[in-house]
């Protein structure tokens, strides 16, 4: 595949960098910034021919409002400041996150997401800073991801002991869901002139074989995490199983006019890319792994996921990353495809959010960063990608998150998911929160009604790929 045809499939989208850095909390020193930007930025001149100009950072609630509503700390709001006037005077166009993952002490103590309440703090966090920076920042993402601090935290149990609490949780959900609406509506009505959207974690990937039921568990996987967040945002409704029974509206948290809210229209959705999985029905392992690995692979992952009904396996004779990521240049691609498949006109612009090759060992045989392979990799996932965008899905943007950000989860959790550990090493054991070790996390009692609520609708056929670059 040509550069000349990655020039003319990405004309018009918007290149930059996302990273997690505070933008108010003080600044690290010299030495420790702009690395990951600068060559961000060679590779994509390099391959596209254009020079990324959009840099996307994190406002800082917690260090913004650390003592309580309406209590703002005005040495961090003056970084903020100094901070947003330097990109413009490097020629960058600033890109702004409300939330990631981190909430201000004093709302965690009131319960966080489980609490109504904080979609309404968070409203009016959002209006001050679109008040503040609304003529400086070009595009608005209400939270770097929807299912960190809610599915994973709140119900799974994967970052914080203690916090598990399976369906119980789900109303985390909802909420967050609410606060993106409402933030979105406060933002407009603050005056904030950029682009107002926020990201959802894309997760996409193949049926371990043709079973029917293996291509039913990849829907299941897609519907506990797609269509979780998507459908309320973009359908108007929570997602229901096919027993038309919603497990998020099945705990009570759901209030007349809240669909409404959160089915605002967005001026753009990000889609943040991790690694795409190989899906089976549980009752497949056996015939898709050998007998000696089955045991191995019901760790603590797919103990959680098999009550869904799906496990994860490796994926057969594929190269990854030294976290276990399976290099499939076409996954993101496809992953893309079937979002467009399900949801059609109802998506909004598109701006693909990329974790990269989540890979801190690409290297060289000097030792040196490996730039021609990490260059052949992305223009291999980019050719894959254009194709998509020439059939009309419609992508507005591209970012790499810094190889830095996030390395809790790439250490404790990515190589798990992936499920592709070499045979030659042995299986990963990072610690896991207890919640994972005493019991599947969707195991708690559940309003009446709700407890056959696991096997989801399917979504239809699986869209076709959309051909080799």
């Amino acid at each position: 595949m040509s550069d000349g045809f990655l020039y003319e499939s990405f004309r018009g989208v918007d290149w930059g960098v996302a990273t997690a850095d505070a933008i108010a909390a003080p600044p690290p020193p010299p030495p420790e910034r702009g690395g990951h930007f600068r060559q961000w930025t060679d590779d994509i001149r390099q391959l596209v021919g254009v020079t990324p100009d959009a840099h996307r950072m994190v406002a800082g609630w917690p260090r913004l409002q650390p003592d309580g509503p309406g209590a703002w700390d005005r040495q961090a709001l003056d970084r903020c400041d100094r901070a947003l006037d330097s990109l413009l005077e490097l020629g960058l166009k600033p890109g702004l996150t409300l939330f990631d993952r981190s909430l201000p002490p004093w709302l965690e103590a009131s319960g966080g997401w489980l609490a109504r309440d904080t979609a309404e703090h968070f409203a009016a966090f959002a209006a001050e800073l679109g008040r503040r920076f609304g003529d400086r920042v070009t595009r608005w993402i209400t939270s770097t991801d929807l299912a960190g601090p809610t599915l994973a935290d709140h119900v799974a149990g994967m970052y914080t002991p203690g916090r598990g609490i399976g369906r119980a949780g789900l109303p985390t959900v909802h909420h967050i869901l609410l606060a993106n609406g409402l933030a979105t509506q406060a933002l407009r009505a603050a005056g904030a002139s950029g682009l107002i959207g926020t990201t959802v974690t894309l997760v996409g990937g193949y049926p371990a074989t043709d079973d029917p039921f293996d291509r039913l568990a990849l829907e299941r996987l897609e519907s506990w995490t797609n269509r979780l967040f998507l459908d309320p945002m973009l359908l108007g409704e929570h997602m229901v199983t096919e027993d038309d029974v919603s497990p998020v509206e099945a705990t009570g948290c759901v209030h007349p006019g809240d669909l409404e809210i959160i089915a605002t229209a967005q001026d753009m959705l990000g889609l943040s890319w991790h690694t795409p999985f190989r899906v089976t029905a549980p009752e497949n392992l056996p015939h898709v792994l050998p007998a000696d690995k089955c045991l191995g692979t019901l760790n603590e992952v797919n103990r959680l996921l098999v009550g869904l009904g799906f496990a994860i396996t490796p994926f057969d004779d594929v190269e990854t990353t030294a976290y276990g990521w399976p290099l499939i240049p076409e996954a993101l691609a496809d992953a893309v495809a079937d979002l467009h498949d399900l949801y059609g006109e109802l998506l909004p612009p598109l701006s693909v959010i990329d974790n990269g090759m989540g890979d801190l060992d690409l290297v060289d045989e000097t030792g040196h960063s490996d730039d021609a392979r990490r260059r052949a990799l992305l223009r291999a996932r980019l050719s894959w990608l254009g194709r998509v965008i020439a059939r009309g899905v419609p992508v507005c943007g591209y970012e790499y998150w810094s190889v830095l950000d996030n390395l809790e989860a790439k250490f404790r959790y990515t190589r798990l998911y992936a499920m592709a550990v070499p045979d030659h090493e042995p299986p990963p054991r990072p610690p896991m929160p207890s919640d994972w070790v005493r019991g599947g996390a969707f195991a708690s009692p559940v309003p009446s009604g709700a407890a056959a609520g696991l096997t989801l609708v399917p979504t239809g056929p699986r869209a076709q790929s959309v051909g080799a670059p």
